[in-house]
């Protein structure tokens, strides 16, 4: 979350050169912000408990995925219109890292949900 919001400044606080390929990464940033902070708030609060009707370890691992390619993308895009002005630079790379962040959380999210009830189940 950290590393988005700091990609997300970064690209704010610089000079663009072409409009639509940085709103894109700070459209695509922020969503991604205020989503992570919808699963903390659920988690947090314990929401999941009243709110039986959803999948939770379904919807956390479609919205990790789905941000996660977008992010990707975003990144890419915004990596090569940065025409080496620092600020794009870093929003750029600051993406990359937030995108194998997240990576890294479809794993554990996958591995905590999928791997530990699957092994529960027929002990």
């Amino acid at each position: 979350q950290i590393s988005l919001l700091v990609g997300f400044i970064s690209v704010n606080n610089s000079q663009w050169t072409d409009y639509s390929a940085y709103t894109y990464f700070q459209i695509v940033t922020m969503c991604d912000l205020v989503m992570i902070l919808f699963f903390y708030i659920v988690h947090i609060f314990r929401i999941y408990r009243m709110l039986t009707c959803i999948s939770w370890p379904l919807a956390e691992f479609l919205h990790y995925l789905i941000g996660t390619v977008l992010l990707l993308i975003a990144s890419i895009v915004a990596a090569s219109k940065s025409y080496n002005l620092t600020g794009l630079v870093a929003g750029a790379t600051f993406g990359f890292l937030a995108t194998i962040l997240c990576v890294l959380s479809i794993w554990s999210s996958y591995k905590v949900s999928c791997i530990t009830q699957s092994t529960g189940r027929y002990s």
